[in-house]
C-alpha cells in the first residue's frame, strides 16, 4: 500500500554567487525542520542564484555542494533535489541533483536552456528526462524554464504521480508560473511542487517566490509570495488515485510520436 507523503520546500533568497553562504543558510535551514519529511525541494541553482559565470562556480561530482547535499540528504533521513552548475568533459549544465539517504544520487540536465538570459550560450542541453520513485510514488523533476513546454512534460499513462519544477524565475512573469502551474497539474492529472527563489539577483532581477504545491484537480494546496518560508504538506495518494479513476481523461491523450510523425 502507497502512503501519503510529506513534502518541504524551501522558498528564501539567495547570496548572489557565494556558495558557503547559502549552503550555510539551507544547512541551517533544514536543521530547523523539526516535522517529518519524506521529501525537501531547493530552488533552481540554489548555492549560487542564476549566473552565467559557469568558469568560478561550476562543480563536479566530488564537488562542495554535491557533497553537502548527499551528507544532508543522510543526517536528516530524507530525499533533498535542488539544482546547480556542473561541469563535465568541458561543458558546463544546469543540473538537477537529487539525493537520498543512501548515498545514491538521481541527475537531471535542464533541456529546455532560456535563451533570453542566454543560458543557451553557456549551457549544453539535456536530452533525458528522470522518474525517481519515493515510497512507492514516481515523482519527475525539471527545472524552472521547462514548465513551459508540456510535450516534454506530458504524462501519458500516468507514468509519474508528481511533478517538480525548482526555478529562478522572475517576478515581471509571475502570473505565468502560477498559470503554468495549475494547467500543467490538471492537464497531467497530477500534483505539482514548484519552488522559486525571492529577493534579488545580482543582475538586477527581482524574485517574488509564489512557490506552490497544486493538487490533480489543480486546487493551490499552498502559494506563497514575497517573503522566505519553509513549507510542509502531506500528499495524499488516494485522493490521486481515486480522481485518476473517477475521471481518466489521461485514457484518451494523444500519442505524441503519431502527431510529429
Amino acid at each position: 500500500m502507497i502512503t501519503d507523503l510529506k513534502t518541504t520546500l524551501i522558498q528564501t533568497d539567495l547570496v548572489w554567487e557565494n556558495v558557503q553562504s547559502n549552503l550555510a543558510f539551507f544547512n541551517d535551514e533544514i536543521d530547523r525542520i523539526q516535522e517529518e519529511t519524506d521529501l525537501i525541494v531547493l530552488p533552481e541553482m540554489f548555492n549560487t542564484g542564476f549566473s552565467m559565470n559557469v568558469e568560478k562556480l561550476a562543480e563536479d561530482i566530488h564537488g562542495t555542494s554535491i557533497n553537502w547535499i548527499q551528507q544532508k540528504s543522510l543526517q536528516k533521513k530524507t530525499d533533498i533535489v535542488g539544482s546547480l552548475i556542473f561541469k563535465k568533459n568541458h561543458k558546463y549544465y544546469n543540473r538537477l541533483i537529487w539525493a537520498k539517504p543512501s548515498g545514491k544520487i538521481f541527475t537531471y540536465d535542464k533541456k529546455h536552456l532560456f535563451r533570453m538570459s542566454d543560458e543557451n550560450q553557456f549551457y549544453s542541453a539535456g536530452d533525458k528526462s528522470i522518474t525517481v520513485e519515493l515510497n512507492g510514488w514516481k515523482i519527475k523533476p525539471f527545472i524552472c524554464y521547462d514548465l513551459r513546454f508540456p510535450i516534454w512534460l506530458r504524462n501519458r499513462g500516468n507514468l509519474y504521480d508528481i511533478a517538480i519544477f525548482v526555478a529562478n524565475w522572475p517576478a515581471r512573469r509571475s502570473a505565468h508560473w502560477k498559470i503554468l502551474l495549475q494547467a500543467r497539474a490538471v492537464e497531467n492529472q497530477c500534483y505539482v511542487i514548484g519552488v522559486n527563489r525571492v529577493g534579488m539577483d545580482g543582475k538586477g532581477n527581482r524574485y517574488s517566490g509564489d512557490s506552490s504545491i497544486i493538487d490533480p484537480l489543480g486546487k493551490i494546496i499552498f502559494q506563497k509570495s514575497d517573503e522566505a518560508c519553509t513549507y510542509t504538506a502531506t500528499l495524499s495518494y488516494s485522493i490521486l488515485q481515486e480522481y485518476r479513476t473517477s475521471f481518466p481523461a489521461w485514457m484518451d491523450a494523444d500519442d505524441n510520436q503519431e502527431i510529429f510523425e
